[in-house]
């Protein structure tokens, strides 16, 4: 349904209650009700902590949360896609890493999501301060469309005397002394020491070699893009020319710094994220970045893993400029030529002789680039899907992966996986093409470094760098497999109506200056599940139609959408990009539905 009207005020909706087995987070251990929380305009976050463009969010929410915090009060809704997200310690240990600083629901049953018809990882739900939903938003970029409707919403209830303003119910948790506080990172350097980049606290910190000393700090530790200043820095590549490239990751930059002087430079980016329809080539100072979380050195380039758009870029050190080496901004798992694959949140990268090794989490993959002819191809040696993700050894074709943030190429040509969720080190060998297990009792391991006959892990939940010697026999652990807990939408066989909802924020209207402002894009896995509707098109309404005799898969559905400010007196207005990628579950049944609404921006009529 493309429908450019502000949304309809007339359909009261009473927002459901917020439940969820968790408790509550940094509340200072007070359990909250929408009743407490009536006279304040409330948003609810749905968010989980594997999910880059839910950081994205975090980080578009922090000044509109600011900027209104006598009247505004933010809930994040956690609700997790995997198991490990469903423990209660990850998700205290996330709202700290993320620096989360408002109210949290620990959902691990996903009750909440299910009494909001959630279908994205995010979705922001408005409710005002009479307890009735106004609008709903999936995926990134409204913090402008909800700026203007709290700016009505204090207005009208002002008027009305139902807005009470006032201290929020955020109590932020006790500091806790540690010398890292959740590291992403690490890379050793010539002289024998470690470099870790301590995300948390937006600094890099030189460790000993002894991987617990510190010998030096860099960064202001407030998060900023100044000459001493990172935000959430991640991974850490080094050159052969002794700078090291460091992935700033919520500046949206690469950084250089030489650890001679301890200076930092900026490489790439502007600070700003990369959105839909920008420039992917040129400059590399001059063209926008989008969550970089690794970097290596492979082909005479450094590989960027671009895991806010689910790409691969290369920056060239002699040129300067960036460009896309791999993947379509679609969210999968899709081998072959380069600029064909898909990827998802790519977070993890190693380069070994002719491969480029990818830690690819949201498929719990591990996947890889090689040359093919005068350009790069993508294959996969673990991993079959957004869904599908566990702890099973053996061959490649059936071992499971619970979201890998790091991977590191081995001297016998094998490579070290950091089974992040799985709190496990993994190790694949192409030779025989067998998963074993190499350690476990890890905690949160994100990336690992060689030191000499050891492996150093970065124990990222556990704030610190452990040693291990590489062990000749891997640890042997009982299998286990797991399916995302998220419910499929049971949908008729045949017929499917597809409506994206779309409304554009009050003030504003569809920009069609320039052509179509909308652009949808369809496809399944397996691709035998649709019959027809596959493919690209401009209108957010399609009608797909099931093939026969599939009876399930996942719908991959991207939308896009600008929005102007509609002032026929300006003639610069301000535009918008409102965009998400659903990857929707579905099975095929008898009775199933025969309308599949994602809502963009607004309400379902």
């Amino acid at each position: 349904m493309n429908n450019a009207s502000p949304a309809p005020r007339s359909a009261r909706v009473r927002a459901p209650e917020l439940i969820g087995k968790g408790g509550w987070l940094n509340t200072g251990g007070t359990e909250l009700t929408l009743a407490d929380l009536r006279g304040r305009i409330v948003i609810l976050d749905f968010w989980t902590f594997c999910c880059v463009n839910c950081l994205h969010v975090l980080d578009e929410l922090r000044e509109l949360e600011e900027k209104h915090r006598d009247t505004v009060v933010i809930i994040g809704v956690h609700s997790p896609k995997f198991v490990h997200e469903a423990e209660h310690q990850a998700v205290v240990d996330a709202v700290e890493r993320y620096e989360v600083h408002h109210p949290v629901l620990d959902d691990p049953e996903l009750a909440t999501w299910k009494q909001y018809a959630v279908r994205a990882w995010p979705t922001l739900v408005v409710i005002d301060p009479e307890g009735y939903v106004v609008a709903q938003h999936a995926g990134e970029g409204h913090a402008h469309a909800l700026e203007s409707l709290v700016g009505e919403l204090e207005a009208e209830h002002g008027a009305k005397g139902t807005l009470r303003r006032g201290e929020g119910p955020y109590v932020a948790p006790e500091p806790v002394a540690t010398d890292l506080r959740f590291p992403g990172k690490a890379v050793r350097l010539p002289g024998g020491t470690f470099l870790v980049s301590d995300s948390t606290r937006h600094q890099l910190v030189e460790l000993a070699a002894d991987a617990e000393t510190v010998v030096r700090r860099v960064g202001t530790g407030e998060r900023g893009f100044g000459p001493e200043s990172l935000s959430e820095p991640q991974g850490l590549a080094l050159l052969p020319g002794g700078t090291v490239v460091v992935a700033d990751t919520v500046n949206h930059a690469l950084r250089a710094y030489d650890p001679e002087t301890g200076a930092l430079t900026t490489l790439a980016g502007t600070g700003r994220q990369w959105m839909q329809g920008q420039p992917t080539s040129g400059p590399a100072t001059e063209i926008s970045l989008s969550s970089p979380w690794d970097v290596a050195w492979f082909a005479g380039r450094v590989w960027i893993a671009m895991a806010g758009v689910h790409q691969l870029w290369t920056y060239d050190p002699e040129t300067g400029t960036v460009e896309v080496a791999a993947g379509t901004t679609n969210e999968g798992l899709v081998d072959g030529p380069a600029a064909e694959a898909w990827f998802a949140q790519p977070s993890g990268l190693a380069a070994s002789g002719d491969r480029l090794w990818v830690a690819d989490p949201e498929t719990s993959a591990l996947r890889w680039v090689e040359r093919d002819g005068e350009g790069f191809a993508v294959r996969t040696a673990v991993g079959t899907g957004l869904f599908d993700f566990g702890h099973r050894d053996g061959d490649a074709a059936q071992a499971l992966f619970q979201h890998p943030l790091g991977v590191t190429a081995l001297p016998d040509g094998s490579v070290a996986v950091c089974d992040t969720y799985n709190h496990a080190l993994r190790r694949f060998d192409p030779a025989t093409g067998e998963v074993t297990t190499l350690a476990t009792d890890l905690r949160e391991p994100s990336a690992a470094v060689l030191a000499d006959d050891d492996i150093v892990v970065v124990e990222s939940a556990r704030h610190r760098l452990t040693r291990l010697r590489l062990p000749e026999e891997a640890v042997r652990v009982e299998a286990v497999a797991h399916r995302t807990q998220r419910a499929a939408t049971e949908v008729a066989p045949g017929r499917l109506r597809l409506d994206v909802v779309f409304q554009a924020p009050a003030g504003q209207k569809l920009d069609t200056r320039y052509g179509p402002s909308t652009r949808l894009l369809v496809s399944s896995t397996p691709p035998e599940l649709l019959a027809e509707g596959s493919g690209a098109g401009t209108d957010l309404g399609r009608d797909l139609v099931l093939a026969a005799g599939v009876t399930e898969g996942v719908l991959h559905v991207s939308a896009m959408a600008a929005s102007c400010d509609d002032d026929p007196d300006n003639e610069y207005p301000a535009c918008h990009m409102h965009q998400q990628d659903w990857g929707v579950p579905v099975s095929v049944v008898a009775d199933g539905v025969s309308r599949l609404p994602l809502v963009l921006a607004g309400l379902d009529g």
